[in-house]
């Protein structure tokens, strides 16, 4: 936590950075704006150092939200995440309310409504070493960009998925509950999916069961069922995961979490996979198998929406 005197003056700051970005929009200039620790600076000024740990070592965590109509949706849940996954690698970040003025300044700066949001906390600058306590502070980043929509065929028809032989990181070596800079062990996965002309990929965890995909969760109907690996495979705990069960028992549909193969998967008679940009994303393909996208996914896609819809005119009151 910033101690309330380096915080008086980090808002004195990111009025100046504020004032120099209106500057740049007044002379019609186009870039991008870009939150760094303290202030607001121009895309060409955002620069961290090569002794930052981040950079170093993969030390740090972030965060990935989605705009619509200028509303961040699920934005506390994500601001929450944060601080967990900080906490789990004793990071310090800046307060929910330090963070969220950082985002709505970022978004107001760059002029967006339906925004892709990044924050992201590295160790910091320090010297070469793991010792987490070489840096004495961390860097925070707040960085948006348009949201640029999937193609419409692709929810209409489909993607492809691979099982992928590259194995989830066990959960007592790397805890997949750390939203973490370190992303070795999914680049790996997507390299695999883009080599067999997929785009997403799905990882087994050490046991052969199914875990999730690279930046994804997974489920699958099976037997009027919704089944979706369960905390226990070693995944990431997707806020639109969380937001999908919900939806499905809210409207009847019974939802199983649990630890399932491949075959069960390959068995399924619908599968779709979830994340904050892709909401619900059905798939027609894992490996050679076809899958056709149905009513489930099509009604939970359409719940999702609504959800949305509701949440931003909440907001907005």
């Amino acid at each position: 936590m910033r101690r309330a005197g380096a915080r008086d003056a980090s808002i004195a700051k990111k009025k100046s950075g504020v004032h120099n970005v209106r500057q740049h929009i007044e002379r019609g200039e186009t870039m991008a704006y870009i939150f760094l620790d303290n202030r607001m600076v121009t895309d060409s000024e955002a620069r961290i150092s090569v002794f930052d740990h981040g950079f170093l070592y993969g030390d740090g965590v972030y965060e990935t939200m989605r705009t619509y109509d200028q509303v961040v949706f699920m934005r506390e849940q994500h601001l929450e995440r944060l601080s967990r996954s900080a906490a789990f690698i004793r990071l310090k970040v800046p307060p929910d309310d330090f963070v969220a003025e950082a985002v709505r300044q970022t978004l107001a700066a760059n002029g967006l409504t339906d925004a892709y949001v990044r924050i992201t906390v590295s160790r910091g600058k320090g010297p070469l070493g793991l010792d987490p306590d070489l840096c004495p502070e961390p860097t925070f980043v707040v960085f948006a960009q348009e949201f640029r929509r999937y193609p419409e065929s692709w929810y209409r028809d489909g993607v492809r998925l691979v099982l992928a032989g590259t194995r989830r990181n066990p959960v007592d070596a790397v805890n997949p509950r750390i939203k973490s800079l370190n992303f070795l062990n999914n680049i790996l996965a997507k390299i695999e999916a883009k080599d067999r002309g997929a785009l997403e990929a799905v990882m087994l965890n050490e046991g052969g069961y199914i875990a999730e995909g690279t930046i994804s969760n997974i489920f699958f109907m099976q037997e009027g069922i919704l089944r979706t690996p369960s905390l226990d495979a070693g995944i990431l705990d997707g806020i639109t995961r969380a937001l999908v069960i919900s939806l499905a028992r809210r409207n009847g549909i019974r939802v199983e979490e649990g630890l399932f193969l491949p075959e069960d998967l390959l068995q399924a008679t619908e599968v779709f996979y979830t994340n904050t940009t892709s909401e619900i994303m059905p798939v027609s393909m894992i490996d050679q198998r076809p899958f056709v996208v149905g009513e489930a996914t099509r009604f939970l896609h359409r719940l999702y929406r609504e959800e949305v819809v509701k949440y931003v005119e909440a907001f907005r009151r």
